[in-house]
């Protein structure tokens, strides 16, 4: 339903199916594309199937159509759990001829907010250990991934708390406009910042952050003009491992784990895929 159809002109598609299983294949085994099973047909075929459905937002689309109407069960209190995760890149996925000698493989190890623009380059960070990838993950407590974006490896999970919110969005089984508000969002020690409770505050989101040990103690230091720490909800707090379980789900793909891809688009659609394999055999009731 939500694959397109065959091409207008020139020859017929292969068969959806068995291209299918070949991308999925890859994503679970992060085997090359020359290496895939014969089931799954000309491996030149498959590669070109996974890189045309990310760049016309086919996966987007499946995905859409897989979340819709997960937010129901939890009505105006549906909580979302927000962490972050690194994948390493395996073989150099930016090749030397394909990059000027004066321009730098993927971001500068400084790269963290650069003043305007986009920041990194393909979603790719430089550190000690090499090239990376942040995965910035929010899932609802079925540790299903409700959205993700990517970043720099070396890039923090709390200032991508900020943009991670508003990327979230469930369709409606029916007519109406689709949800981008969670009735609370968690989030670990490490997401506890006044940018972050104030985007979530401007939203009417509540914050489930527990505040750190040195915030508390500048509270304490600044008196009565310190104010009251904010209130965290030990009892809600205990769900926060959902977006660690999900991420251990995701893990399971070995080109989600390993990054393998060049192009921020395509390892785009390879970290949808793994969610869409968890979401079709843990559907929406």
């Amino acid at each position: 339903m939500f694959l397109p159809a065959g091409p207008p002109r020139g020859g017929r598609w292969a068969d959806h199916r068995s291209v299918i299983v070949g991308i999925f294949f890859r994503a679970r085994a992060g085997c090359p594309w020359r290496d895939l099973p014969e089931g799954s047909g000309n491996w030149k075929t498959v590669y070109n199937r996974h890189r045309r459905w990310p760049l016309d937002g086919t996966w987007e689309k499946i995905l859409d159509g897989l979340r819709a109407g997960c937010d129901e069960a939890g009505g105006a209190q549906w909580t979302v759990s927000a962490d972050s995760s690194g994948a390493r890149a395996g073989t150099p996925p930016v090749p030397a001829m394909c990059c000027p000698r004066d321009c730098s493989r993927g971001s500068l190890p400084d790269d963290k907010n650069p003043p305007g623009g986009r920041a990194g380059r393909e979603a790719l960070g430089r550190s000690r250990g090499g090239l990376s990838t942040g995965i910035h993950l929010a899932a609802g407590r079925r540790c299903r991934p409700v959205t993700r974006i990517l970043s720099p490896g070396q890039h923090g999970g709390c200032p991508q708390f900020i943009p991670l919110m508003p990327a979230i969005r469930i369709s409606r089984r029916g007519e109406g406009r689709p949800r981008t508000r969670p009735g609370a969002a968690m989030g670990g020690k490490a997401y506890s910042s006044a940018a972050n409770r104030a985007c979530l505050r401007r939203r009417g989101i509540k914050a489930v952050i527990p505040v750190r040990e040195d915030q508390e103690a500048h509270l304490r230091n600044r008196g009565s003009t310190g104010g009251r720490p904010p209130a965290s909800g030990p009892g809600h707090y205990k769900e926060r491992n959902t977006a660690g379980r999900c991420f251990g789900k995701l893990r399971q793909f070995r080109a989600v784990a390993t990054r393998y891809g060049k192009r921020e688009l395509i390892c785009q659609g390879t970290a949808d895929l793994a969610p869409i394999r968890i979401w079709l055999r843990d559907p929406v009731p």
